[in-house]
């Protein structure tokens, strides 16, 4: 069964929303590479009408090999309002949202990734679809309350690998559920 991969770029004190208002300085070529590496293992992205929006006037025309990726990579647009999705590969899905993406789950291929913590990660953590969460902690304090992730219920995760970047950047890397990753 396919993992769903959820990565999300978060400010020193907590903030998940917005990342384009402050995390942008730390796009660098480290953080480039990780992010191509994270789809090299993914078959597709499953998003929400907010990332997809933030995303799919960025990327088309961008090259290198994560824009590559993304822009090619089977992209699932989760939305209820949405019209139309024009960006390469991209299908609206409607319907409910977590029989949709427990079939996709049950497919056979990669793993899916999800950028961001928004409505759609909701879901997916509520309802145990998520299988690993992947916090990229930057070093800058935004100022303004935390963003989204105070509204998940109290869900355990065991931490898997942490690394830094050059930046300053934390990564660190759990699996959903207590002791999920670790061998006994």
């Amino acid at each position: 069964m396919r993992k769903i991969v959820e990565s999300t770029l978060m400010s020193l004190d907590g903030v998940v929303d917005d990342p384009g208002s402050w995390a942008l300085d730390y796009f660098d070529d480290q953080f480039l590479k990780e992010a191509f590496e994270l789809l090299q293992g993914c078959d597709a992205m499953l998003m929400g009408r907010g990332i997809y929006e933030d995303l799919s006037w960025r990327w088309p025309g961008q090259t290198g090999d994560f824009a590559d990726a993304i822009n090619g990579i089977r992209k699932y647009v989760f939305s209820s309002k949405l019209e139309r999705a024009d960006w390469n590969n991209s299908v609206i899905v409607r319907g409910d949202v977590v029989s949709e993406v427990r079939k996709l789950k049950e497919e056979g291929g990669g793993d899916l990734v999800v950028f961001g913590h928004g409505q759609l990660s909701h879901t997916l953590l509520e309802h145990g679809l998520l299988d690993r969460l992947r916090f990229a902690v930057h070093p800058v304090v935004v100022g303004r309350p935390l963003g989204a992730v105070r509204k998940n219920p109290k869900t355990p995760l065991t931490l898997v690998g942490t690394h830094s970047r050059e930046s300053g950047v934390v990564v660190l890397n759990y699996t959903v559920g207590k002791d999920a990753g670790r061998a006994s």
